[in-house]
């Protein structure tokens, strides 16, 4: 039983704020105005009731008092022609007449007393209504204005929250072109150093290992030549002997004749 009605509770706390969500103050505003209307209507009709009440009670008592003058004239007319009886006659309908009249008057009084009260009420409810009216536009006016204030807010945070996004996203691409740019110019500091080889030119193993026996070999044959430049400066005979030719020369020679014939 605990258990259900706490899920009762949950199930009616969330429907109320589905519709407190939905509801709009403002059309809620207006159908209490349009309700106040009708019951400052139904209190005017009253009013009008009353008042035509009480109207038909004066004409009532108005109709009586014609007739009780009448019955007044005609009891002196009777009196004048020795007719006794008929103006007794008269005057005991003229006073049954102002018993009627007494009991209208006290009518006319109550109805009266109910018509003013009823008067005071419809104005006391118009001008309760003037005033909910006033507080009512008011009140949505405020609440058209906070809406559209919330709106913009809900904008402008939506905005700034893309703004901070596309900031970040910005200062990573940033991040990321200097990160580049300082591995490019590492890369070619290291290029340039020897440190690191050219991927761009390619060495085959081969190659270089034939390349470097043509330098040891190339530097050799210069040493040598050098040695024999030394000795001959040395020996007494050298001004008249012919220096020894470098090995390059004599493999030069053996290959190809000074004549041009074949060897």
């Amino acid at each position: 039983m605990g258990v259900m009605k706490r899920l009762s509770g949950i199930l009616q706390a969330k429907a109320n704020k589905v519709l407190d969500k939905a509801e709009d103050p403002r059309e809620t505003l207006d159908l209490s105005y349009e309700k106040q209307l009708e019951q400052l209507q139904q209190v005017r009709r009253s009013v009008a009731d009353v008042a035509t009440a009480r109207k038909r009670i004066e004409l009532q008592a108005q109709q009586l008092q014609q007739s009780a003058a009448k019955l007044q004239d005609q009891a002196r007319q009777a009196m004048s022609q020795g007719r006794e009886d008929l103006a007794r006659e008269a005057l005991q309908r003229r006073a049954g007449i102002a018993s009627q009249l007494q009991d209208l008057e006290a009518q006319h009084q109550q109805v009266a007393a109910q018509e003013q009260k009823l008067i005071a009420t419809t104005q006391r409810l118009q001008a309760q209504v003037e005033s909910f009216r006033t507080q009512k536009e008011t009140i949505k006016a405020t609440y058209t204005a906070a809406k559209a204030q919330t709106t913009i807010d809900e904008t402008l945070s939506g905005i700034s929250e893309e703004m901070s996004d596309a900031g970040l996203a910005l200062q990573r691409a940033k991040d990321k072109v200097e990160n580049m740019q300082a591995r490019a110019g590492a890369v070619d500091e290291l290029l340039a150093s020897g440190a690191l080889t050219d991927l761009t030119q390619p060495v085959d193993s081969i190659q270089a290992e034939l390349d470097k026996t043509s330098t040891n070999a190339q530097v050799e044959a210069e040493l040598a030549q050098l040695k024999a430049e030394q000795l001959g400066a040395a020996s007494p005979a050298g001004a008249l002997s012919a220096p020894t030719p470098p090995p390059e020369q004599d493999q030069q020679q053996d290959v190809a004749p000074s004549d041009g014939s074949p060897a």
